[in-house]
């Protein structure tokens, strides 16, 4: 899997929204919110990325956009070697039987008005698999079964359904048109806690049987390091820091990393009482204006001089890869997969913007 080109690339990636003034016949526009500001990233075939950092941050608009359900601004998007826009309509369309998304409201994302079964049975039918319609019934049954359904009860409605059991159709449509890459954006973020587990081991269990490759994107870092192989962390738009899990989680190398771990849980009182927790100050600043330099300098505790005047770039961290000292200065891009270590976006390992 390492040694294969990935099947999706992200290359210079921007994904903006132009703000319009509101006053009558001036609908000009007057800022620009940056949801995803130059990001470099790939995921691997049959790996499972976590995407993790704040509301906000722009984690689902990176989903959506690796997807085409939103249009990047400037950058490149790759799937399996083919820029996705260059594609004409038609090839978009047979493209995406290759992608699906799983959305993190199972209720929001059901047609109320159509029965469990059309719903799953819609990729189906727009794609031209398995056709006629005992065919197409009897897949509709394989597929509320794989994702642990009564095939009986295709005919009900999504309110007919509690929270864990609607996620599961969501999880079989997104399965409908035999997938290779799912964004699953939140996907056990409105359910129970104890909703949560039988979920993520759903979604293993699915990997493992059918090869997918996945986008895990959760603010929940203790369920990222439970699935996925490797970890991005995002903040206002970029990537701060990505490599293995267990490096990212056990040895965070960036400061918004290590807020995040420290406001993880502990599993018993007696560690949740001796845990040293990080209170990042204030709230995400905006994306319509970053702070120049370091986007996280101005809630950062090891904030210092270079942080407001170089923005800093990923590079190879921990043991003889971290570079010191403020003499490396240089370079205005970070390619987030240039390197398979781990790296982080940081001045305290050399400044480099």
């Amino acid at each position: 899997m390492a040694g294969e080109p990935p099947l999706v690339r992200a290359s210079g990636l921007h994904v903006h929204f132009p703000m319009r003034s509101q006053m009558p016949f001036r609908r000009s526009v007057t800022e620009v919110v940056r949801a995803v500001d130059g990001v470099d990233l790939h995921v691997r075939r049959g790996e499972t990325l976590g995407l993790v950092g704040e509301s906000g941050c722009g984690k689902s608009t990176l989903g959506q956009a690796l997807v085409r359900l939103i249009d990047p601004s400037a950058g490149t998007v790759e799937f399996d070697g083919v820029d996705t826009a260059t594609l004409s309509a038609s090839a978009l369309r047979s493209l995406r039987r290759r992608m699906a998304v799983i959305f993190q409201d199972p209720f929001a994302s059901l047609d109320p008005r159509r029965t469990v079964g059309d719903t799953i049975g819609e990729p189906l039918a727009i794609h031209g698999l398995h056709r006629g319609r005992r065919r197409r019934r009897a897949r509709i049954g394989e597929l509320m079964e794989v994702v642990g359904l009564d095939p009986d009860h295709r005919g009900r409605y999504p309110h007919e359904f509690s929270g864990g059991q609607r996620q599961r159709v969501g999880i079989a449509r997104a399965l409908a048109g035999e997938p290779e890459f799912v964004v699953c954006d939140e996907p056990i973020a409105s359910l129970d806690v104890s909703v949560q587990a039988q979920v993520m081991n759903l979604l293993v269990r699915l990997q493992r049987d059918f090869g997918l490759t996945y986008l895990f994107v959760s603010h929940d870092l203790a369920a990222v390091r439970q699935v996925a192989d490797r970890v991005a962390v995002m903040y206002l738009g970029r990537i701060v820091e990505i490599g293995a899990a267990p490096s990212v989680v056990d040895d965070p190398q960036h400061p918004y990393t290590e807020a995040l771990v420290s406001a993880v849980p502990a599993p018993s009182p007696r560690k949740e009482r001796a845990r040293d927790r990080i209170v990042l100050g204030g709230d995400i600043p905006s994306p319509a204006a970053p702070p120049s330099g370091c986007r996280f300098r101005t809630r950062c505790p090891k904030v210092f001089d270079p942080c407001p005047h170089y923005d800093p770039v990923l590079q190879p961290v921990g043991g003889d890869d971290a570079l010191g000292g403020d003499d490396a200065v240089g370079g205005d891009t970070g390619d987030a997969d240039a390197a398979q270590g781990h790296q982080a976006a940081c001045h305290l390992h050399g400044v480099r913007g």
